[in-house]
């Protein structure tokens, strides 16, 4: 069985409170685009010699470290522990680049708790499934439903948005990543925790126009102090006609929201990721 977990975009991120866990409380609307991973497991061959509950081969984009470690085995390990599961293969199929803000490595293990679910018929809610995936990373259950959503919290609090969004129909992304690391822990350092005078949620309900004035993302003044090659990517966006453009997250890719399709976009960032669809 397969599925194709997707990225999402943040319209706005605002850092509002320094926890006593450590973390941070923030507000950020989710938004899912239509580029996607491919997520597929099979039972394990009945003559496999390995020990791992759940064998995972990652191709397509790089991703560093243990395949033990994916978060996909850990949404099975989580899983496996409330649950019989039998020893299965998975097979990832990495479209979404690593460490751009794009919830790639989260929407992999939501999915993969999604997929167990069907394939298993273990018969678990959605709120549960949203509880398993929120003790895997902040914004992890987002992806369970992965439709529009106001965030607070770490970004596991979800407040499902039913209206303002549908204008984005018909609008096309491009999304630009170039080969950068960010450090989310220094960019979160630099960052002054305020609350907002007027919500992103409020804001995206608003005419697109509005929101290069007022939709903000707090993290993208320090990175781009430290990375100009980012703040000049978002500049060239609005040069090829992006009604809004930002950073999203605290990673490496920014987006743009066009009303028309942008040509050739990868010839103008040609040592960079890019990837244009229209939305819905």
């Amino acid at each position: 069985m397969i599925n194709f977990p997707c990225a999402k975009i943040n319209l706005g991120l605002t850092i509002t409170a320094k926890r006593s866990d450590g973390y941070h409380d923030l507000e950020t609307v989710f938004y899912p685009i239509p580029l996607t991973d491919a997520l597929e497991i099979q039972l394990a061959e009945s003559n496999s010699t390995s020990t791992n509950p759940c064998d995972i081969t990652v191709t397509g984009i790089p991703v560093a470290g243990n395949e033990q470690d994916n978060l996909v085995v850990k949404a099975y390990n989580l899983l496996a522990a409330d649950y019989e599961l039998p020893h299965i293969q998975v097979h990832l199929t990495k479209r979404i680049p690593s460490q751009a803000g794009l919830g790639g490595g989260s929407s992999d293990c939501a999915f993969m708790i999604r997929l167990l679910n069907k394939q298993f018929q273990l018969d678990i809610s959605t709120v549960k499934m949203e509880q398993y995936a929120a003790q895997l990373g902040s914004d992890c259950a987002f992806f369970i439903n992965a439709k529009p959503a106001f965030a607070t919290g770490r970004g596991e609090l979800l407040e499902p948005i039913s209206e303002g969004l549908q204008q984005l129909d018909g609008y096309y992304i491009a999304i630009v990543k170039p080969n950068i690391d960010v450090s989310t822990g220094k960019a979160f350092a630099q960052i002054t925790c305020i609350r907002p005078s007027k919500s992103c949620l409020d804001i995206v309900k608003q005419p697109i126009e509005t929101w290069a004035k007022e939709l903000i993302n707090d993290f993208e003044q320090p990175i781009f102090a430290a990375h100009s090659k980012l703040e000049e990517i978002k500049v060239k966006l609005y040069q090829r006609g992006a009604i809004y453009a930002a950073m999203s997250g605290s990673g490496s890719a920014l987006f743009g929201l066009f009303a028309e399709e942008p040509i050739e976009l990868s010839a103008n960032f040609a040592d960079c990721f890019t990837f244009v669809a229209p939305l819905k």
